[in-house]
């Protein structure tokens, strides 16, 4: 049975291994304030992870696509940026609120399309953008966006049309932390959703077109990145690109937007060190620093996925690793991983930890379950740091356990890598923590279990990235300056 639905895409139940699921088609993206029908009839299918069904077609955008899309934000421009800040922050409310009463449909389409466990796709996946959302909503109306410095009138501006470039690892809240400081600053925005989790997006741009956004603010684009990316980075019409994703995607991103002298942001990859000082709790530093790699499937980019052990407790770290992976029994605690792709990529760097020398105390490259895009949380032991687990972004869950002498080598190792996006420090104090953390070439450190900070600036030093997400500083990175003088 077919059904047309609001984008204009068709539905029938699929009979697949377990029980029908909703198939949907669409043809349409969103521009200019509707659901409009794409250039051309190229599609993308999006497959669930977790049996490997496909659940969706989108339209393959292209450059056409692109440049409809960039010039609806560009007639938009003038009157959004012109718009009061208390009225961007009223359309701001207006999204979180959309955002919130749509959680449980994200979270399933979060778990549908990325593989993510329920708890986590409703908790993380869709609970944290409805309060970064929200907090840009405030930060609209109470952000000084003109100040006076002795005879002089500073403005902050927008930047103009912002071309947003998003991953799949975390489908709504990296879509949320550019679009909602763009939109608070005065720019409009065209997104490129990641190809794998291109439904969110969808839910997004509804929650949008509810919101009462006028056209042309916001327009999303589904396509794939070698195309549709390209196109929106090359874009004369774009004035700023913020793309999150590999360090070598970002690369390219940047060489491109510095051709043309435009602003880029980049939130590129890591390899975050989870440094356990003598002192510390160390149960508890080893079960937190597990956990963090194991969320999401370790497809978290600033994942503390090396743990730094003095050697007089090493073993003990250890066995403590390997028991709390146990834990994480894949298809039940633990999802896929998004692709069939990034499950190889994944085996080849556990089977290459074991070829170096690494020893595996949990998990391995079989494969845990006879369907789905599954691998074992996998901990290594005897890691040393120019082995390639300890220096190359793996984004899967894998942990490897490194020892060291003394802080100072602690400090060596865990700046080791070309990467500087986050970080952990565990001690038997907060002062000590955080004094080695002050000397961590990261952009961001947690001391002894410290929460997330949707308010606290979020990007990499090193190949990590240029510049800022969350709170006041992601805003500053969609404003551009203007002095008037007196």
């Amino acid at each position: 049975m077919k059904a047309q639905d609001a984008h204009g895409g068709t539905a029938e139940a699929v009979n697949g291994a377990g029980p029908a699921v909703e198939y949907t088609s669409y043809d349409t993206l969103y521009i200019d304030g509707a659901w409009r029908p794409a250039a051309g009839a190229d599609a993308i299918a999006v497959v669930n992870p977790a049996d490997e069904q496909v659940i969706a077609h989108v339209p393959a955008g292209g450059a056409e696509d692109v440049d409809a899309a960039v010039r609806a934000a560009r007639a938009a421009l003038p009157g959004w940026a012109a718009t009061a800040p208390a009225e961007r922050a009223a359309r701001l409310t207006a999204l979180r609120d959309a955002l919130a009463a749509r959680q449980d449909e994200i979270a399933a389409t979060v778990t549908a399309e990325l593989g993510a466990p329920p708890a986590l796709a409703h908790a993380v996946h869709a609970g944290m953008p409805v309060v970064v959302a929200g907090s840009y909503a405030e930060l609209a109306a109470a952000f000084p966006f003109e100040e006076k410095t002795g005879n002089s009138t500073v403005l902050l501006e927008p930047v103009g049309v912002v071309g947003a470039i998003t991953p799949w690892n975390y489908p709504l809240h990296q879509v949320v932390a550019k679009v909602a400081p763009a939109l608070a600053a005065g720019c409009t925005v065209v997104l490129k959703p990641a190809e794998d989790t291109p439904l969110t997006a969808r839910h997004f741009a509804d929650a949008v077109h509810e919101a009462g956004l006028p056209a042309g603010v916001f327009n999303l684009v589904t396509g794939l990145g070698p195309v549709a990316g390209q196109a929106l980075a090359e874009h004369p019409g774009v004035d700023m690109v913020s793309f999150t994703g590999s360090t070598a995607v970002g690369r390219k991103i940047g060489a491109i937007a510095g051709a043309a002298v435009k602003r880029c942001a980049l939130e590129l990859g890591g390899k975050s060190a989870n440094v356990i000082l003598p002192g510390a709790d160390l149960a508890r530093a080893v079960s937190v620093g597990v956990a963090n790699v194991m969320a999401n499937s370790g497809q978290t980019c600033s994942a503390w996925t090396r743990m730094l052990v003095h050697r007089d407790r090493y073993e003990e770290a250890v066995a403590l690793a390997a028991e709390a992976a146990a834990r994480y029994v894949p298809g039940e605690r633990i999802g896929p991983l998004v692709s069939a792709a990034q499950r190889e990529r994944v085996r080849t760097y556990i089977e290459r930890g074991i070829a170096e020398g690494a020893r595996l105390v949990a998990g391995g490259p079989d494969a845990p379950l006879p369907a789905g895009y599954y691998v074992s949380p996998t901990v290594f032991a005897d890691v040393t740091p120019g082995m390639t687990i300890a220096q190359e972004e793996i984004f899967g869950p894998v942990v490897s356990i490194l020892g060291y002498e003394d802080e100072d080598d602690a400090l060596r190792i865990a700046n080791g890598t070309v990467y500087g996006l986050a970080g952990a420090v565990w001690a038997e104090d907060d002062e000590t923590a955080a004094a080695f953390g002050r000397r961590m070439d990261t952009g961001q450190v947690d001391v002894n279990g410290g929460r997330f900070n949707p308010l606290a600036p979020f990007g990499g030093w090193k190949q990590s990235g240029v510049g800022r997400e969350l709170g006041v500083h992601g805003l500053a990175e969609y404003l551009q300056t203007k002095s008037l003088q007196f």
